[in-house]
């Protein structure tokens, strides 16, 4: 049987790889006077403007990149994708996230079910348990309001609803929603992570929702375990069904634990980790926080660039392009990584979700059909919101090692500041640097400009910037659950269609199993040399050394310990 083809092996793969060269003879500085050029690489779809001009491409670039997509079968995949054809092969799974926000008279089939009917029965059960919870007709066991909610999950399960609720804790309508309430997220298995999340808060008005799909990831149920001992050790182990509640889908797990099957909400196979802020793993916490109306909003907004992904034409598809233009920069380029730069500190956590969206899909190293891949997919993503940034790693990004940049914007700030007598408002300060970094990157300075300024001739060559170094912007009307929602999905689908140029499975994880699986070996280990004072035995020197030394130095841990919970 033949071997499948790799996406190298094509001609639109080979003509990129050829027209590398002449790219390299131009300049972001001449192609950014080609004023046509510039128009034709803006397009704006839903109050949302995207800038690619200053991306090292010209529209002959941008023909081959379709040519690429084409004969990579992007389409298609689309198509199986929303059609709920299991695209995710080595788990045999469907691929159905926009199916969780779609809306309620959409039909999305999975093996010939629609789900869309599942999925708002989930919906509607978490709307009505948020408003009683928040209406107080829900109380806690001492018959207090539970008004603070702790969710434990990690990974996909903690770093997209951080995200959401990070963006929206100071937008306006959502302040008013959330008005005396708290939301925290319970994610690293380190004890510290615990004693965080419970300081100042009263175990009587505390509601802990625990995300695991199976109930059995190891962190995630120790930390349930942890609190569960908290809850009881105040209020007594009857509490825990009034205080303890799970985004699961094994009951029987759930009900081994304490909670009641009735009150777990259920997510389903087709949702990958990464990509469940949408499922229950998101909208239930987000919804006690923030109400359901403004869970829904944000819903709207990803399902908007859903149905814009499936149905708009490449030259005008958002993440389409966004995707096409990261495998350039990528695959022949040769840029390793990407920053994501939010000019909004509402934004904050969206770099270290889309670190997980995209690093986890397309870190792979072999094809969809196992095969090795002779070429480089995914890159290194990394960000922090600006100005910050600007005073942190802009310096090697302006003159050190050429990384691409998005640059995200916001129209209108969720707190505006406006100050008598200052030259501009605080938001326009930001904004202002917002619109400069892009240029700097681009143009840069030459010698000859230094020069002219009379820079002393011993510090041309430090303050000489190259310039040439790619970016797009992305400016968005507003920061509210609907705008919230766009950004998420245009990400989301951006990385798809990387991974389906790169013919590489998008949707598994196996990367993440070596590792839990060595941590097994060792927490046995531990045990044993805590518990019969067994010496360490089974490992390299270099492990051995580390963990007797560990031991060593915690020799003073007892044995059989009794409960000790963090005291801040």
């Amino acid at each position: 049987m033949a071997s499948p083809t790799l996406i190298c092996d094509t001609e639109p793969w080979k003509e990129l790889r050829a027209h590398v060269e002449d790219i390299n003879k131009t300049h972001l500085r001449d192609l950014m006077n080609d004023t046509s050029r510039c128009q034709s690489m803006m397009m704006d779809f839903d109050g949302i403007l995207l800038d690619y001009s200053r991306q090292r491409a010209t529209t002959g670039t941008l023909n081959k990149l379709f040519n690429l997509a084409e004969a990579a079968r992007v389409k298609e995949k689309i198509n199986r994708m929303f059609n709920g054809e299991r695209i995710n092969s080595t788990e045999n799974r469907s691929v159905l996230h926009v199916a969780l926000r779609a809306p309620r008279d959409a039909v999305i089939n999975s093996d010939g079910k629609n789900v869309v009917p599942e999925v708002w029965q989930v919906l509607d059960k978490i709307r009505d348990f948020s408003e009683r919870v928040r209406s107080g007709a829900w109380v806690g066991a001492t018959g207090k309001t539970l008004k603070d909610v702790v969710a434990i999950g990690i990974g996909g399960s903690f770093l997209g609803p951080l995200f959401v609720h990070t963006a929206l804790q100071t937008e306006a309508e959502a302040i008013e929603c959330a008005r005396g309430r708290q939301l925290r997220f319970l994610a690293n298995v380190d004890p510290i992570d615990v004693a965080r999340n419970i300081t100042g808060l009263n175990p009587e008005t505390t509601l802990v929702v625990v995300v695991s799909k199976t109930f059995t990831t190891a962190e995630t149920m120790l930390n349930a375990r942890t609190l569960r001992e908290w809850i009881s050790s105040a209020l007594g182990p009857q509490a825990v069904a009034k205080h303890m509640v799970a985004v699961s889908t094994n009951l029987k797990l759930v009900e081994q634990f304490g909670i009641d099957p009735n009150n777990a909400f259920a997510f389903w196979d087709w949702v990958g980790g990464r990509y469940s802020v949408c499922s229950a793993v998101g909208v239930l916490p987000l919804s006690l926080q923030y109400g359901f109306p403004i869970v829904e909003k944000f819903l709207k907004g990803a399902s908007s660039v859903d149905q814009h992904f499936y149905s708009a034409p490449f030259e005008k598809n958002v993440p389409v392009l966004l995707g096409l233009l990261s495998v350039w920069n990528v695959s022949f380029l040769g840029y390793s990584a990407r920053a994501i730069l939010p000019y909004s500190q509402a934004l904050e956590k969206f770099a270290p979700h889309i670190q997980q969206v995209s690093m986890e899909s397309n870190g792979k190293g072999v094809s969809i059909d196992g095969v090795p891949l002779p070429y480089e997919t995914g890159e290194i993503d990394f960000g922090e919101p600006g100005t910050n940034g600007q005073h942190s790693f802009y310096q090697l990004i302006h003159q050190g090692r050429v990384i691409p940049c998005d640059f995200i914007g916001v129209v209108k700030s969720q707190q505006p500041v406006y100050l008598k007598d200052e030259v501009v408002s605080n938001h326009d300060e930001l904004m202002s640097n917002f619109f400069a970094q892009p240029d700097a990157l681009a143009y840069g300075k030459t010698p000859e400009q230094l020069q002219k300024e009379n820079v002393a001739e011993h510090l041309v060559s430090h303050k000489t910037f190259s310039g040439n170094r790619p970016s797009l912007s992305i400016l968005l009307p507003s920061l509210n659950a609907y705008n919230i929602g766009q950004l998420l999905a245009i990400y989301e689908h951006r990385v798809a269609v990387q991974g389906f140029v790169w013919g590489i499975n998008s949707f598994d994880q196996w990367g993440v199993e070596l590792g839990k699986s060595l941590a097994s070996q060792v927490r046995k280990q531990l045990h044993a040399s805590r518990k019969k004072g067994e010496s360490v035995e089974g490992f390299n020197f270099s492990t051995k050394t580390l963990i007797t030394t560990y031991l060593e130095a915690s020799a003073d841990v007892p044995s059989d310990p009794s409960t000790l919970l963090p005291k801040i």
